[in-house]
């Protein structure tokens, strides 16, 4: 396994819209275990494939606690079918894209979500809670959409500032941003 790049904003990839995966293959098998041993050193609770330059929908989510040990969940091409539109959750957000800000975020309370696993087989699963959260969390970084997004328009564009001017300072414009992960973003 493999400790990919996190892609971080202001990368422009980060807006794209990812592509259904097509079939189950042994490059998406090495992609999802990558995808957890970076997750999990990060350390976070969820990782979408175009935080690792692979625009494609698939997202790897882990709520685990240290009491209960690693609960790994696999979502490919997820659809949500249901969210509840009379009760919201407000929970304090952070990603990895956007390393050390957090900020809270209302969301439905409840989802139903249709996706594949990684053995191929159509599932569902109602959430709740943290995972309700979560899954919609990395399924809006699918549909090229950000936490930060869901923000008053003064808080965004401050934290868009902010890593702006970190990009710049450390001498990385968008091109060399957009070069980093290149030779993954179509492979699957």
């Amino acid at each position: 396994m493999t400790i990919l790049p996190i892609l971080v904003i202001p990368d422009s990839r980060l807006k794209l819209v990812s592509e259904p995966v097509e079939a189950i293959t042994d490059d998406v098998r090495k992609l999802v275990d990558d995808m957890f041993e970076t997750m999990y050193d990060a350390p976070g609770i969820g990782l979408a494939a175009i935080q690792v330059g692979v625009a494609k929908r698939l997202l790897v989510v882990d709520i685990g606690s240290r009491e209960d040990g690693q609960q790994p969940l696999v979502v490919i091409n997820p659809e949500i079918l249901w969210a509840s539109d009379d009760e919201f959750r407000i929970h304090q957000e952070g990603c990895l894209s956007i390393p050390e800000y957090y900020e809270e975020v209302e969301r439905p309370a409840r989802i139903r979500v249709r996706f594949t696993n990684l053995e191929g087989a159509a599932q569902e699963i109602d959430a709740d809670g943290l995972l309700a959260t979560c899954l919609q969390h990395e399924i809006d970084h699918l549909n090229g959409v950000l936490f930060i997004d869901h923000l008053s328009r003064l808080k965004r564009d401050r934290v868009n500032r902010r890593f702006a001017k970190a990009a710049k300072s450390a001498g990385r414009g968008a091109n060399d941003l957009k070069a980093d992960a290149d030779e993954r973003h179509d492979e699957l």
